[in-house]
């Protein structure tokens, strides 16, 4: 599988021209409230999806912008977002990413994030390690929670949970250095693998959301929790403090 990795990872940096090219990104359809597919979403997933089936014709293909239903989630699957961070993309804010993941019987064995924005590419391979640009990356090394930078996701496709949602976020802002929010989770989990940031936390991501993103953290040496709708990830030292700030009280519960 390492030369097919290998061709993955061109296949991903070749397409990242569409994003930064931005031709389409402003042919727009609503999904959902908050939730948008430009032409460059459907043309990259088109695109990477076509050279992979070349590539590994054995391989299921599960991506954000096709129906998935008959995936055998214990077969091999490329799982793909060709655009994390569509509205990133909308706006010009350039911090969007191609992230895809590759699983076999149920774990994620290679992942890579490329932003073609910052020329950036992180890739990982369960056992092998993390790497940005070819060099090995790993999480940070801080031990408490008062000396961290973390990032929240807003989860604006679902915004009847705002209340539970800024109300964790008031309590690592109480705790941490301070807060980020990129727009890509993908790409802040990438971050989280390098030491940019220490902690990650969103609700309601899908799996090529996180896949490639997960295994990077872990890869790097770091922690990632994944249960439910709730994905988060952080430096080991400080899972006890940041998990347990992210609890939701039956109080504010009842608020939301």
């Amino acid at each position: 599988m390492e030369m097919i990795f290998e061709k993955a990872v061109e296949i991903v940096k070749k397409n990242g021209a569409e994003l930064t090219g931005r031709d389409g990104a402003d042919t727009i359809r609503e999904k959902g409230r908050t939730d948008y597919v430009t032409e460059v979403d459907i043309r990259v997933q088109r695109q990477i999806f076509a050279e992979l089936k070349e590539l590994d014709p054995t391989a299921q293909l599960l991506g954000e912008e096709k129906e998935n239903e008959g995936i055998d989630r214990k077969g091999s699957i490329w799982i793909l977002d060709p655009v994390d961070g569509t509205t990133n993309l909308i706006h010009d804010f350039q911090h969007s990413t191609i992230s895809l993941a590759y699983a076999k019987g149920g774990k994620i064995l290679f992942g890579v994030v490329y932003d073609p924005f910052h020329e950036e590419c992180f890739t990982a391979e369960l056992g092998k390690g993390a790497f940005l640009n070819g060099k090995p990356i790993q999480v940070s090394k801080k031990e408490q929670l008062g000396d961290c930078l973390t990032a929240i996701g807003t989860s604006p496709g679902c915004r009847e949970h705002a209340d539970e949602n800024f109300a964790r976020m008031r309590r690592i802002y109480d705790q941490c250095q301070d807060i980020r929010r990129i727009g890509s989770a993908a790409l802040e989990l990438s971050y989280v693998a390098c030491g940019r940031l220490d902690g990650f936390y969103e609700e309601n991501l899908k799996i090529w959301d996180y896949a490639a993103g997960s295994l990077l953290v872990t890869e790097a040496g770091g922690t990632t929790v994944i249960e439910g709708p709730d994905t988060m990830a952080c430096t080991p030292k400080i899972r006890e403090e940041f998990q347990k700030l992210l609890k939701i009280t039956e109080e504010e519960r009842w608020n939301g």
